[in-house]
């Protein structure tokens, strides 16, 4: 491994980290804590946008000089933005409404270094199955929700829910390579780092 400066990835998400590693980025974990509450009137979008935004500055601020990364996730349906379930029933109310239907997943990427500051969106389509009220249940109750945009981990057992998926896999999962893979290669950090892996 070549003596670099690691990239600081300003998310405590071990999925972005491990898809990070995937790609053969050297990377330190330092979570950066902002509001994530939706304004008013403010679309899924312009949501997810600010949000990452926010968190490459938060970032970038902590670590002066350092190539810092920020992603935001957030699953849409009929315009409603679905973030973390709180609880069971929001929890349960999310997949409810993911049943049977598709849905619009949205991560913006935001990249930080010295005065510049990037950021891209990937939008993908997922599709799910009829899920039964027993399944939603026992789903939940696996632990796997919690914690994940819209209540589901795409690369976990949800995967059984899923008929089609249009976009990117990886910006669903919640950092989507091919747009990271650009910024990090603008801002001079290497991919594919020799004795980097999973």
């Amino acid at each position: 491994m070549s003596n670099i400066e690691p990239l600081v990835l300003a998310s405590a998400s071990p999925r972005r980290s491990e898809l990070l590693r995937q790609i053969g980025v050297v990377h330190d974990i330092r979570p950066a804590d902002v509001d994530e509450s939706v304004h008013p009137g403010e679309s899924a979008d312009a949501y997810v946008r600010r949000v990452c935004l926010a968190k490459a500055r938060v970032g970038a601020a902590a670590a002066p000089g350092r190539a810092v990364l920020a992603a935001d996730t957030a699953v849409v349906v009929d315009g409603e933005l679905f973030g973390k379930p709180r609880d069971l029933n929001e929890g349960l109310a999310m997949l409810r409404a993911l049943s049977g239907r598709t849905h619009r997943v949205l991560t913006a990427i935001a990249l930080a270094k010295g005065a510049v500051l990037e950021a891209a969106l990937s939008e993908s389509h997922v599709t799910f199955r009829d899920l039964s009220e027993a399944e939603c249940r026992r789903y939940w109750q696996t632990g796997e929700p919690q914690g994940k945009a819209g209540g589901y981990a795409i690369q976990g057992l949800a995967a059984t829910f899923i008929v089609r998926l249009e976009g990117s896999y990886s910006g669903v999962m919640g950092l989507p390579l091919a747009e990271t893979a650009t910024l990090l290669e603008r801002a001079g950090v290497p991919v594919w780092e020799a004795g980097v892996s999973m």
